[in-house]
């Protein structure tokens, strides 16, 4: 292949792809993680978020697995870095929901009367 002088080679493609060869498709379960992740961040507060979150984080392994098996085929990693971060952002406010609910618990329990609280008029 001949080229003018001063312009750029051109650069052959690459080796032809086999016809048996799957075209490139997003996983199905990326999506789902970001949806679940989504869901476990705006219910974290409320110690609801727990569930999808923990669904979320292993939906991301398995396509993670899944993805690195296909070879490139499967596409999506933004979707679950995403999906991840809200998941984990979402167990962060459980946590949080937790510990200040213990601690809320505990000051509480502080200002309650110890034993047992008799009349002024018994002995």
């Amino acid at each position: 292949m001949t080229t003018a002088p001063g312009q750029a080679p051109v650069v052959p493609p690459g080796p032809p792809r086999h016809p048996l060869d799957p075209d490139p498709a997003r996983a199905t379960k990326a999506k789902a993680v970001f949806a679940l992740g989504l869901i476990g961040a705006l219910t974290g507060l409320f110690i609801g978020g727990v569930v999808p979150a923990t669904v979320a984080l292993q939906l991301a392994r398995q396509a993670r697995r899944e993805a690195y098996a296909s070879e490139g085929f499967l596409t999506g990693a933004a979707w679950l870095r995403q999906g991840e971060r809200l998941a984990w952002t979402g167990l962060f406010l459980v946590a949080v929901s937790v510990v200040a609910a213990v601690v809320i618990g505990v000051v509480r329990l502080a200002d309650a009367p110890y034993g047992q609280d008799f009349a002024p008029n018994v002995d």
